[in-house]
């Protein structure tokens, strides 16, 4: 044993102890926003993916009888991938838009302001959260449609599967943050999901091709950022779509880079955050 004295190393005053970026201080936020809802998980991950399976199943019966086929495929097949990235997607947003309004609700918000964060910090632990439980969502949702009689949900083009996924679940992610920056009360947080989450999530395509709509409707289709989602997922699994593949690719990543600077900003001067 040796009896030399232990030497600590004391940083300059001045000289930061963190240099560059604290990456344990955002895989601590990280891993406490997954096990706040792995907690809970038979209501943040198995009770989503049995409410989507519930979708398939009354859709096939109502609208996939009959051997019907929509883009060439039958009906049950055709509507599975895009139930699978609506529940990563509404998983995304039901998980981001939760933490900082519960912490401003619940008089805990110091806790995500005191620790050594910056705010990209902030923002990256928080986003990587909320997309781990979307992808946890989608890959119980694939499983279990993977057995599925009457279902195909084997990836024809396993990039695009992937990029669309995780371009919907950040999208989503991105939005219920920003969600939980503005929202004063969870009957905001409420508004947010009835009447501009769902109403998008429904009318995405997610059930039928826009190549059977029609002027105003079929324009709206697509100016809606989900239904590039939708359509880029689905055509991960079938090979086939009705949306320009590269415009929604490219258009969904710009579309998130603009949400990811709005958060930014709005977490830098601690808008209703820190007031």
């Amino acid at each position: 044993m040796s009896d030399q004295p232990k030497k600590y190393v004391i940083s300059t005053p001045g000289e930061p102890v963190i240099p560059f970026i604290n990456w344990q201080g955002m895989q601590s936020l990280y891993l406490k926003e997954v096990n706040r809802f792995f907690k809970v998980h038979l209501q943040t991950i198995w009770g989503p993916a049995f409410t989507t399976l519930l979708y398939l199943v009354i859709f096939s019966v109502a609208l996939g009888r009959g051997g019907r086929e929509v883009m060439g495929h039958s009906f049950a097949t055709f509507v599975a991938p895009g139930l699978i990235v609506m529940g990563m997607m509404n998983a995304a947003f039901a998980n981001a838009s939760f933490s900082l309004l519960a912490g401003k609700m619940q008089g805990t918000i110091i806790d995500y302001l005191m620790p050594p964060l910056s705010t990209g910090e902030m923002i990256t632990a928080l986003v990587g959260a909320s997309v781990t439980r979307a992808v946890l969502v989608g890959a119980v949702l694939w499983l279990a449609m993977l057995f599925w009689p009457g279902v195909d949900v084997i990836p024809s083009h396993p990039f695009y599967m992937i990029w669309f996924g995780l371009m919907g679940a950040l999208l989503l992610t991105l939005i219920g943050l920003l969600t939980s920056i503005w929202a004063d009360k969870f009957d905001h947080n409420a508004m947010i999901q009835n009447f501009v989450v769902g109403p998008l999530s429904l009318l995405s395509g997610t059930f039928y091709s826009i190549d059977n709509l029609h002027g105003a409707v079929r324009a709206f289709s697509h100016a809606n950022p989900f239904f590039y989602v939708i359509s880029g997922f689905r055509f991960g699994f079938l090979g086939t779509t009705d949306s320009p593949i590269m415009v929604g690719a490219i258009g969904l990543f710009l579309l998130n880079v603009v949400l990811v600077l709005i958060n930014y900003v709005l977490l830098e001067r601690g808008w209703k955050i820190k007031s």
